[in-house]
């Protein structure tokens, strides 16, 4: 177990609460911050420690600050300006910021810190809520070295995996990879089930055989029987994954890589969210093909 150190965390949303949670678990005294105070109250009222009224507040004295928030506007609020991480953070205190973000806000954030003698990590996480609730993320990691051996032992708390990809941006940059793959192995999953229902196949003992096979991936094993069954209204939201996809495209935009799978997915995540489907599982793409 990782020495007890005080951290904070910012941002309890349905990955935050968790993973905040898991740090309280293991020893660490636990600063909380919540643009809505509420949730904030709920944690402290689950797992005790403290809750603080801005991010500056929940950082000062904290060795390592968290956070997980929605995107690339919402790190900014939390991090600059008079009420944000960064002003409330020692020098040589660390922010591992957990949202998964574009990689130049990583880098954005990486210089105004070590402008002020302090440390970043872009550190974007893979699992979902259920890893998050479980403690079994994957987390993705750029950033120096030094300040990755710090902070490793405390993200144990809620990682299997925690690996440094590079320099700062590099998380950001494998999380972009990790979706890419994602939205691929998600439509071709797809395709394949509602190819079995048209040919009359038994979908569940289908997917029995050729989930001991080289098609077998995690998508198949934890939503394959749901996707057959109609069942979304779980796991990581289409609105999210959008969200996640636009980053990979504006990256490719400036790096050159083609993603032409990857924009054609976009699209039909477009139509899902169209149907209704903003906060279904990712997994829902079958339902553009099962109800044309």
């Amino acid at each position: 177990m990782a020495e007890s150190k005080n951290v904070a965390f910012l941002g309890l949303g349905v990955m935050g609460f968790p993973m905040a949670g898991h740090l309280a678990a293991a020893g660490h005294r636990v600063t909380v911050y919540n643009r809505t105070m509420a949730k904030a109250e709920a944690w402290v009222a689950k797992h005790g420690n403290r809750r603080a009224p801005t991010p500056a507040e929940a950082a000062r004295g904290a060795e390592i600050v968290f956070a997980c928030v929605g995107n690339d506007d919402d790190v900014r609020a939390i991090v600059h300006g008079d009420a944000g991480a960064l002003a409330g953070m020692a020098p040589g205190a660390i922010l591992v910021d957990h949202t998964t973000a574009s990689a130049a806000l990583a880098r954005e954030i990486h210089a105004k810190a070590a402008g002020q003698g302090k440390l970043f990590l872009d550190a974007p996480v893979s699992g979902g809520q259920a890893g998050a609730e479980q403690g079994k993320l994957t987390v993705m990691v750029g950033g120096e070295a030094a300040a990755f051996e710090r902070a490793k032992p405390v993200i144990d708390a809620y990682a299997r995996a925690c690996v440094l990809m590079g320099p700062a941006g590099s998380g950001q940059l494998s999380k972009m990879v990790n979706q890419i793959c994602i939205a691929g192995l998600l439509q071709g999953l797809s395709e394949g089930l509602n190819f079995a229902a048209k040919a009359g196949l038994d979908g569940k003992r289908l997917l029995e055989v050729i989930s001991k096979g080289a098609a077998q991936s995690w998508q198949m094993e934890n939503r394959g029987h749901t996707m057959l069954d109609g069942k979304f209204d779980f796991g990581f939201a289409v609105d999210w994954m959008r969200k996640d996809l636009r980053i990979c495209l504006e990256e490719a935009g400036r790096n050159g890589a083609r993603l032409p799978g990857t924009a054609l997915v976009d699209q039909f995540y477009a139509q899902v969210q169209a149907r209704g489907g903003r906060r279904w599982d990712t997994s829902s793409l079958i339902h553009l093909l099962a109800n044309d």
